[in-house]
């Protein structure tokens, strides 16, 4: 298989590793964008005034369907959003107490898919309770739920969007073992975006692949577009050496047309210390 080069040129970049997609299939990415930081010792990569063209011109080139993004304060979901069209509508709020700070909103293509409706949970032993810690998260942790209807294929499915805890294995675990019940008892096809901060060795992984009521969509895509690239790069030419820690898992219902790991630089640089996880859905 021939793979996508990483382009190492620092010039402005707008082809798209999938970018928008024919109906009926459905572009998927997830993609953490890296909370806007301030300091004097920030990296100047990692400063938003440098990130923001990068991430603009992405998403202007991939125009992705369905974007689970996480570490995203308001105003950069807003200006996602902005980037993609006006066509496309967020949901998700802040993980704070009062709605406030990094959350992991859904954004979608509000021409292809209708919001039927849609909520979010804490991670903890007391999910309707916001702002809630347990099992050792040192930050609340979230997830957003959403149900769409295709307007195209009538049919309706569930995107769930999270963020695990980056230092807890326990915490992680545990949360995992929330979202593996929700999605046992759910109908409809689910698609899950995510960074799990955890590879595909890992319990977590395991646990929401339990009873194979989601895929991991990289060994299930038909086409694999790139290399399967480190999904942390930290601002950084990509390595390959295994370790996803980023995901998108889906019900088994639904085909994997292709699936990419964009470690493409945007108008001369990466958008986050992440990289984006992209995969093309089908019916089956």
């Amino acid at each position: 298989m021939v793979y996508a080069s990483w382009p190492h040129q620092d010039a402005v970049r707008h082809i798209p590793v999938i970018g928008p997609v024919a109906r009926p299939d459905l572009h998927v990415m997830s993609w953490n964008i890296r909370r806007r930081a301030r300091g004097l010792q920030l990296r100047s990569a990692d400063r938003w005034t440098t990130r923001a063209p990068h991430l603009q011109a992405l998403l202007e080139a991939e125009r992705p369907t369905l974007l689970g993004v996480q570490e995203a304060l308001a105003d950069q979901a807003f200006f996602a959003r902005t980037a993609l069209g006006e066509n496309y509508a967020v949901v998700g709020r802040g993980r704070g107490s009062r709605g406030g700070g990094e959350g992991n909103p859904i954004l979608y293509d509000a021409e292809r898919l209708e919001l039927i409706d849609w909520h979010q949970a804490a991670l903890s032993t007391t999910p309707n309770k916001p702002g809630s810690r347990s099992w050792g998260s040192v930050y609340p942790r979230i997830m957003v739920h959403a149900t769409f209807a295709d307007q195209v294929e009538g049919s309706r499915f569930v995107h769930i969007n999270t963020h695990l805890d980056h230092l807890s294995p326990y915490a992680r675990l545990m949360a995992a073992r929330v979202i593996h019940r929700i999605v046992e008892a759910t109908t409809v096809p689910i698609v899950l975006t995510g960074d799990l901060n955890a590879d595909a060795a890992s319990k977590p992984l395991a646990t929401l692949r339990a009873g194979d009521s989601l895929t991991d969509t990289w060994p299930a895509a038909e086409q694999r577009l790139t290399e399967e690239w480190d999904t942390f790069a930290n601002y950084k030419p990509p390595k390959a050496t295994g370790r996803r820690i980023d995901w998108i898992l889906a019900s088994s219902s639904l085909r994997v047309a292709s699936a990419a790991v964009n470690a493409g630089r945007y108008a001369g640089g990466w958008a986050s210390d992440h990289l984006p996880v992209q995969v093309v859905l089908r019916p089956a």
